[in-house]
């Protein structure tokens, strides 16, 4: 199983702020705010925002896209 068809199975086509924070180990706040500021990871992760009136949610192929969950790691 790719960590693509994981993520779909887990979240379904949107992840709403929270689980992206709980995916990457993070407070759902911290997350927030890290997503308000000019960082490495919001510049990898805006592309993927939908906003539905005023709730955020993350498109989750963008998120595995852009986390880069199913590149292998450099090998040594």
């Amino acid at each position: 199983m790719t960590s693509e068809q994981y993520l779909l199975d887990r979240f379904g086509p949107l992840m709403s702020m929270a689980q992206v924070a709980n995916l990457l180990d993070r407070s759902a706040d911290g997350f927030r705010v890290a997503m308000y500021s000019d960082s490495e990871l919001s510049r990898k992760l805006k592309p993927a925002v939908v906003r539905v009136g005023r709730r955020v949610y993350f498109r989750t192929l963008q998120v595995n896209q852009a986390l880069s969950l199913d590149t292998p790691a450099l090998q040594a």
